[in-house]
């Protein structure tokens, strides 16, 4: 059983896609950095692709994605052509260095463009870049998902659909501005098995307004019967002040932090013993999938989709407020869509903003790493004194141990994982000397 300590749930920390964080991204470093990271890739890098549709048929209102309404047929091809330059731009200016090994289409929702123009996206980037046999992964919205799109999804050989579920209660999908029947949800994972594509993702959420745990387990009944090979658990961030659409939400009955914890704490319960493998705090998958193979092998990854299995240290985002990561360095892309075709439309790369990863940074931000996704991590016999010290109020509450210079958080501590890391931040943690 998990433990619970309202103190430490009640203290915000980051989800770490990233470290450093996006709050510590800054205007001082963009353009001029991205392109010199990119002068540096060596002949035969392994690279990953993330390319960024910001666009919805439908805006849901607990969404915190840059999107936008996909209702402006100029808008819409005006994004697309900037799109395809961009990644022709960051093509010739590699010069056929990069060997593309991971292709991902994220949003907003991809399928809210027309299938034609996936397949013009995707022949652009099989055109300009070393691509050879990738690994094709898209995000999908169930309520636009047409026969037709599963047909071009399996020509375009994607292995990888994830399906943006949140929740299977009608009450719910009111409360959140997402009506989605569970019809929706059925028919586009027969339409993608009936074409061989099983590799299918399901996002679900805990935390919504109205929500019981009734609620969250006829969701994970839903879940479990219909079998996708992972599934994502989030926990809903209300945050009104930052993400306007939030306000139309009825904050009045959201899920206090001891029944988000319930929540969180059955869904494990519930995909567990229905055999799927945790991954981290939030993910879990069948023990066949490759995540769950690498975290067998301890090779799961961390990076802005979450957890992963992808190794490529190097990251190349296209699209308005996509982001490319780099060993040493992060950038973000102009987030505004239609800054964002202005600059590319006069042949300039979007960086906007960013952050330069130091030697602290990288060794701070490998411990973080390693304690998210394989649940231990090395600490360096400079820094474990300090390290003792700065833990000893979780370890007193059994919820890490240590093993040597291992540092392992146990299973009860599962849930506060993100605090234990939070400790090695430079900016949050208690540990402000390094090394």
């Amino acid at each position: 059983m998990w433990s619970y300590h309202p103190d430490l749930l009640a203290t915000p920390v980051p989800r770490y896609t990233s470290y450093p964080t996006a709050v510590e991204f800054s205007d001082d470093v963009g353009t001029s950095e991205y392109a010199a990271a990119l002068d540096r890739i060596e002949s035969a890098t392994p690279v990953s692709l993330y390319v960024h549709i910001p666009f919805c048929d439908q805006i849901c209102w607990y969404c915190g994605c840059n999107t936008g309404a996909a209702n402006r047929t100029q808008r819409l091809t005006d994004y697309l052509t900037a799109l395809r330059s961009e990644i022709a731009m960051v093509a010739k200016r590699i010069g056929g260095r990069a060997r593309v090994q991971r292709i991902a289409f994220g949003g907003g929702s991809p399928n809210a463009i027309a299938p034609v123009d996936f397949v013009r996206l995707l022949d652009r980037i099989l055109t300009v870049f070393d691509v050879s046999n990738p690994e094709i992964s898209i995000e999908i919205d169930p309520r636009g998902f047409s026969a037709d799109w599963a047909r071009v999804l399996a020509a375009s050989s994607v292995r990888r659909v994830s399906l943006g579920v949140q929740t299977f209660s009608p009450q719910i999908q009111q409360a959140i501005g997402r009506l989605q029947p569970l019809a929706d949800i059925e028919n586009a994972v027969a339409s993608l098995r009936l074409r061989d594509i099983d590799a299918i993702n399901f996002d679900l959420m805990y935390g919504l307004p109205g929500q019981r745990l009734a609620d969250l387990d006829a969701t994970l009944d839903e879940t479990i019967r219909l079998a996708p090979s992972r599934v994502a658990l989030f926990g809903y961030a209300h945050l009104p002040a930052m993400i306007p659409r939030q306000r139309r939400i009825d904050a009045s009955n959201l899920p206090d932090h001891k029944l988000r914890f319930e929540q969180a704490e059955l869904g494990f319960d519930r995909l567990t013993e229905a055999g799927y493998v945790p991954i981290g705090f939030d993910h879990f998958a069948l023990p066949a999938d490759p995540l769950a193979v690498a975290a067998k092998e301890g090779r799961v990854n961390r990076n802005f989709q979450g957890f992963t299995d992808d190794d490529s240290a190097t990251l190349l985002g296209f699209g308005a407020s996509a982001i490319s990561k780099f060993p040493d360095l992060i950038v973000q892309n102009e987030k505004r869509a239609g800054h964002y075709r202005d600059l590319i439309g006069e042949g300039r790369l979007s960086a906007a903003r960013g952050v330069v990863i130091d030697a602290d940074e990288r060794g701070r931000g490998a411990i973080i790493r390693d304690l998210l996704c394989r649940g231990r991590a090395r600490i360096d016999m400079s820094l474990s004194e300090a390290a003792h010290a700065a833990l000893a109020e979780f370890e007193s509450r059994d919820l890490i141990a240590w093993e040597g210079d291992d540092l392992v958080i146990h299973d009860s501590g599962r849930p506060y994982a993100r605090h234990v890391a939070a400790q090695f931040d430079r900016v949050r943690g208690k540990l402000q000397v390094y090394g």
